[in-house]
């Protein structure tokens, strides 16, 4: 069975499926504020999709990472050091891209298991 949780016509939020929760790219709230303040923001949003799929971030799997330019590597990784719990970072990769809004410094998606719903 697939479950799908805030489905547009364009996407999903969150698409589960055989105990795996893929969460949609996720980005800032005011991207206005520095890639540092973006992170912080990306990730509370993770936060609450994992939430909502019935996951947490010690269950994340994998993550990738979409920086505007690595030039903000360093502050990124300040921010996501922080907010993986010890023990529990997941695979994960980093990239260059040109994000949907030329403001958006940073887009965080992640795959992780379920543990409750």
């Amino acid at each position: 069975m697939i479950e799908r949780i805030e489905t547009s016509e364009r996407m999903s939020k969150v698409v589960i499926h055989n105990g795996l929760a893929y969460l949609c790219g996720q980005v800032c709230a005011d991207s206005s504020e520095p890639v540092e303040q973006q992170t912080e923001s990306t990730l509370a949003r993770v936060d609450a999709l994992l939430q909502t799929a019935g996951s947490d971030r010690e269950h994340i799997l994998n993550a990738t990472i979409y920086l505007r330019d690595m030039k903000d590597f360093a502050e990124m990784n300040k921010v996501w050091d922080n907010w993986v719990p010890r023990r529990s970072a997941p695979a994960r990769a980093c990239v260059e891209a040109r994000l949907a809004r030329p403001e958006l410094l940073v887009e965080v998606s992640v795959v992780a298991a379920v543990i409750a719903k």
